[in-house]
């Protein structure tokens, strides 16, 4: 059963309306925060529908916070906000649509590119954005293809890849080798080698040719189905 945030919103659980106001607009479960946490996946379910914990921790706020672009004030004390003030913060600048590309990046032996159209946006926080050092012009989000990168990414994953110009450094990247697109973990194989990496054992490193790949960007963030 779905709650009604405006069903919470009054007295003392009123941080807990906020919470899943925000986990609703953020288009990120509940489960996925908890784990955030590293709390088991129950959580904040628990704490909002149950009310146990009774309030988050200190830390665990500050944590929810940065990763929802609000202030910690906002779960700490009760909120009395409307949708008509909430549409009103997103005309005021603090949110940012990042295209959504109809393309696919590989987790799985590779795959041909598809178009590069947008077909739909992710609505993410500036200040989280500014927070973690990101410009929205040089983002865009796609989905992930196939089971190489299990179980941190999984098949239709969508991650948003970060494509400014930044000196490389090891870690996962959406990268194109030939006309195949592919996201992959990357590391240095030694000068003018590059090894692509899964997180999926089954599928073995793969090393080549520092000039046979195009490093499109680094993935930044990922969301999906719990």
């Amino acid at each position: 059963m779905v709650t009604d945030p405006q069903n919470l919103r009054h007295g003392p659980d009123g941080p807990r309306a906020r919470l899943l106001e925000l986990s609703q607009e953020r288009g990120v479960s509940l489960a996925a925060l908890s784990e955030l946490l590293g709390r088991n996946p129950s959580y904040l379910q628990q704490f909002i529908r149950k009310g146990s914990p009774r309030k988050l921790e200190e830390r665990d706020r500050a944590t929810l916070a940065r990763f929802l672009g609000v202030g910690e004030k906002e779960l700490r004390e009760a909120k009395d906000i409307s949708f008509a003030q909430t549409s009103k913060r997103r005309e005021s600048g603090a949110w940012v649509d990042v295209p959504r590309l109809d393309l696919g990046a590989s987790a799985g032996p590779g795959a041909v590119a598809g178009g590069e159209d947008a077909f739909d946006t992710f609505r993410f926080s500036r200040r989280w954005l500014a927070e973690q050092g990101l410009e929205s012009a040089h983002l865009s989000a796609i989905r992930v293809e196939g089971d190489s990168m299990e179980p941190l990414l999984n098949d239709g994953d969508e991650i948003l890849v970060d494509r400014s110009p930044r000196p490389f450094r090891d870690g996962i990247h959406v990268v194109r080798v030939g006309e195949t697109l592919m996201v992959k973990r990357i590391a240095s194989a030694g000068p003018g080698r590059i090894a692509l990496l899964s997180q999926n054992f089954a599928y073995p490193p793969v090393e080549v040719a520092a000039d046979e790949v195009a490093i499109i960007g680094r993935v930044v963030w990922k969301g999906g189905r719990v």
